[in-house]
């Protein structure tokens, strides 16, 4: 017994080391290059204040939560992330039970548009990302928006760096 595992154990390790698999970031192949983005303020084209401060820091975080890329000052960078919020779409998601022209939870989606640049402003990459957020409306219609932007901004900030850094 004791000789078939000392047999096992080298061949487990030998047939393991060649399934492929590596540890670390696996970026998409046009953008492997890059190890070092800034990302500048995302433009905001919504009518909505401090929205493209908010969505910039949504964005800082989940990419630096991935780990593909240091995130630097433009003159130390070997691309540029360029984003511009498109539109905040609000819609119902359900209505009161006793008037159904009254909302009781929206959805609110989030659109943004970014493109990656290299030093001379070549676009290596564009896409869009969007956020979606459900918000359950109270007597403070304004302080309930606010938590459904932000949330909205973590999820389009999410999917966004999910395509940049990962290759797949």
């Amino acid at each position: 017994m004791k000789k078939f595992f000392v047999i096992l154990l080298p061949l487990c390790l030998l047939l393991s080391s060649c399934a492929g698999y590596h540890l670390g970031a696996q970026k998409p192949s046009h953008l492997s290059q890059i190890q070092r983005l800034a990302i500048p303020t995302v433009e905001n084209l919504t009518l909505e204040p401090r929205l493209g401060v908010l969505v910039t820091n949504a964005i800082i975080k989940q990419v630096q939560n991935h780990g593909s890329y240091e995130i630097v000052s433009r003159n130390q960078s070997d691309a540029v992330l360029v984003g511009t919020i498109r539109n905040i779409y609000r819609s119902q998601y359900r209505s009161d039970r006793t008037n159904i022209l009254r909302t009781s939870q929206m959805l609110m989606t989030l659109e943004i548009q970014y493109r990656i640049e290299d030093r001379n402003g070549k676009i290596l990459h564009n896409n869009y990302a969007n956020g979606e957020s459900y918000v359950i409306l109270d007597a403070n219609l304004q302080i309930s928006e606010a938590q459904a932007l932000e949330d909205a901004a973590q999820r389009a900030a999410i999917n966004l760096a999910n395509d940049i850094s990962e290759g797949w």
